[in-house]
């Protein structure tokens, strides 16, 4: 709750005007934060729900001209009511700021704002005139003042940002109704080309991304969520068939400088194509054969083809970035050469290494204890880790955990279970990857953690567990595991795989005294420019945010990247405009899970095909069949576009 001078958020009206603060009616349900930038106070807010006013100082009229603005911007013109009346509008509230009211000119902005909202076909239409009535019904004094006198207004300060929950909710905010609504309109190309504006490895995320957007899809709110990720997958996969290579639009800097980038995972592919794009000189540092750094050695290629990361990442050498494979840093060649030589340097290795158990035995080099980072490594690189065992039990509940015991099965093992401490409610791993290792017949065990490995001559010959009950909520907001005293069993099996974390080798450092580490062993760096504590050197993915998403990963990489062209181009690394809204959307959420979505076009999301998984279980062919063109475009035609405006008067 807050205590505000006017809020109408939602339709709940609290007015406080003329009341002393301490007789304030507090507004429930509404987080603005105080600070836009460390030196804007927000003075108000004015966007999709309403309008909400801290400050009495803040002419009305004025943002409603400067909101509206914003909204006219964005209509895209598809259905002329919204385009031609936000237009006219705008035109309205222009006139009566610069004192060329008329008297009829508040019954007109009504009238629009009505119609607009009854006729529009997306989200800009139907929500952005809201406020405007809002406006008119609470603040009927000051519009009709400013209409009689005639006088013109001094504009005031604003910002104004479009979004939509899904957009907001992506780390690299993608611009996914435009995106969808391209594939709707059979533009396969110039959705390939929007997605590329920010995101190069489109066939990759469209893949193995944990889809943050569709969590905040307002289609949810009445049927399914968008099928946001396939669609991207769909357009990639497009290009891909028809053998076409992208067209890429290159704007270079006015000074061009040599960066070098550690790892070729999505961060560091992303941070190099960004900066090509602008002319500079990349050079990548990849300790392993190929790209695609935890990618490649993490996902197995029935959920990510090889071939398609490949592609892809081709696509961004022919930009001119080139990549050193075989080649670790620290070893082969020093981070503080690499500092020397170069204007700027961009660390994006991943977490390689496996967290310990802390149980008995894991120390002792018995054969059949693999930790899970190297065990998919082996098989994504053609090997069996350890072709003596048929029984393996994986520790944990992640996303690496479910890829080992559903490779376990593909490289021939008879009998695997998981062993996780916590129930299924509180796994992490994605959920559509725990279903389909259910349906490969993975035996699950929940309140179950691990105690000591078993081991005869060397080798592995089974896992003493106990049973665990929840106790009380831990700083993670989950219920404690509490061991039940009596219950240890033990499990017949010749190779264990703890997957319980992984962690960084930050051993590259070494030589280089001045950039900090965090207490998590990540390197620290700015939130948003993503500069360490030495200037040259910059940071993102794994390393910086300990093991995470590869969308995330990705987003780094883009902040990187024009955080390093700044500083060629001897710019100071300011926040910009969206990193400011981005911080004001944490608090001031845009999606609204209660919203009730009131329209009847239910239609069932469009699910992917899938080998049955008697087949899918022996084989790492890709499980997952593409959608068709009309699949495709029947599902884009879901979208419900949910753009938003918000402008706040600093």
């Amino acid at each position: 709750m807050e205590d505000l001078l006017f809020s109408s958020w939602r339709n709940q009206v609290v007015d406080n005007r003329g009341k002393e603060p301490d007789a304030y009616e507090p507004v429930e349900n509404v987080a603005l934060p105080e600070y836009f930038r460390q030196d804007q106070k927000i003075k108000a807010l004015i966007g999709w729900y309403g309008i909400i006013l801290r400050s009495a100082d803040v002419d009305v009229v004025d943002m409603c001209r400067s909101y509206m603005l914003a909204v006219h911007q964005q209509s895209c013109g598809k259905c002329i009511p919204c385009r031609t009346g936000t237009g006219v509008m705008y035109r309205i509230l222009a006139d009566i700021c610069q004192g060329r009211g008329q008297e009829n000119d508040l019954a007109l902005l009504r009238t629009l704002a009505d119609n607009v909202a009854d006729t529009a076909k997306c989200s800009i239409g139907q929500f952005g005139p809201l406020p405007i009535l809002h406006a008119l019904d609470h603040f009927a004094d000051a519009f009709g003042e400013a209409v009689r006198s005639r006088k013109p207004i001094a504009p005031g300060r604003y910002q104004s940002k479009a979004t939509a929950p899904c957009m907001d909710a992506c780390p690299i905010h993608l611009d996914i109704p435009r995106y969808v609504e391209c594939i709707k309109e059979g533009k396969f190309q110039e959705s390939l080309d929007i997605i590329r504006e920010r995101l190069p490895i489109p066939g990759v995320l469209g893949r193995v991304c944990v889809r943050p957007c569709e969590e905040h899809c307002r289609r949810d709110n009445l049927d399914e969520p968008i099928s946001i990720k396939y669609l991207k997958r769909f357009v990639a996969d497009y290009e891909m068939s028809k053998g076409r290579r992208p067209k890429f639009r290159v704007k270079p800097a006015p000074k061009k400088g040599r960066v070098a980038i550690v790892g070729a995972g999505p961060a560091g592919v992303t941070c190099a194509y960004h900066l090509a794009r602008r002319g500079h000189e990349v050079v990548i540092y990849e300790r392993l054969g190929e790209p695609g750094g935890m990618s490649a050695m993490g996902i197995p290629d029935y959920r990510l083809p090889r071939p398609v990361l490949r592609w892809e990442v081709d696509q961004i050498r022919r930009l001119g970035v080139t990549i050193h494979y075989n080649t670790t840093v620290g070893k082969d060649v020093t981070l503080p050469d690499l500092i020397e030589k170069n204007d700027a340097v961009f660390l994006a290795i991943g977490a390689q290494s496996s967290t310990s158990m802390r149980v008995e035995g894991e120390d002792a080099g018995y054969r059949g204890f693999i930790p899970g980072v190297q065990y998919l490594r082996e098989i994504n690189e053609g090997r069996d880790p350890y072709p003596e065992g048929k029984r393996v039990v994986v520790i944990g509940g992640g996303n690496v955990a479910i890829d080992c015991v559903r490779c376990s099965f593909r490289i021939g093992k008879e009998e695997v279970h998981l062993v996780y401490r916590r129930t299924r409610k509180e796994m992490p791993a994605d959920e559509v990857e725990i279903r389909d290792a259910e349906e490969e017949k993975v035996e699950f065990h929940f309140l179950t953690t691990p105690v000591r490995i078993l081991a005869e001559e060397g080798k592995v010959v089974g896992l003493e567990c106990i049973r665990m009950k929840l106790g009380e909520p831990d700083s993670s907001g989950r219920r404690r595991p509490v061991p039940i005293e009596g219950s240890e069993f033990v499990f017949e099996c010749d190779t264990v795989v703890p997957a319980i974390g992984q962690r960084i080798d930050l051993s590259l450092l070494e030589g280089v005294d001045n950039i900090e580490t965090t207490r998590w062993n990540t390197i620290a760096v700015d939130e948003v420019t993503k500069q360490t504590s030495h200037p040259k050197v910059f940071s993102a993915g794994d390393c910086e945010t300990g093991p995470g998403a590869l969308i995330t990963a990705c987003a780094g990489g883009r902040k990187a990247a024009r955080s390093i062209d700044r500083l060629i181009n001897g710019k100071s690394l300011n926040y910009t405009r969206e990193d400011y809204f981005d911080q004001l959307f944490q608090t001031f959420k845009v999606y609204d899970p209660q919203e009730h979505i009131g329209i009847p076009d239910r239609r069932p999301r469009k699910h992917l095909k899938m080998l049955p998984p008697e087949i899918r279980k022996r084989t790492f062919e890709e499980v997952e069949k593409g959608f068709t063109n009309p699949e495709a475009i029947a599902e884009a035609s879901r979208c419900l576009r949910c753009y938003r405006v918000a402008t706040v008067a600093l």
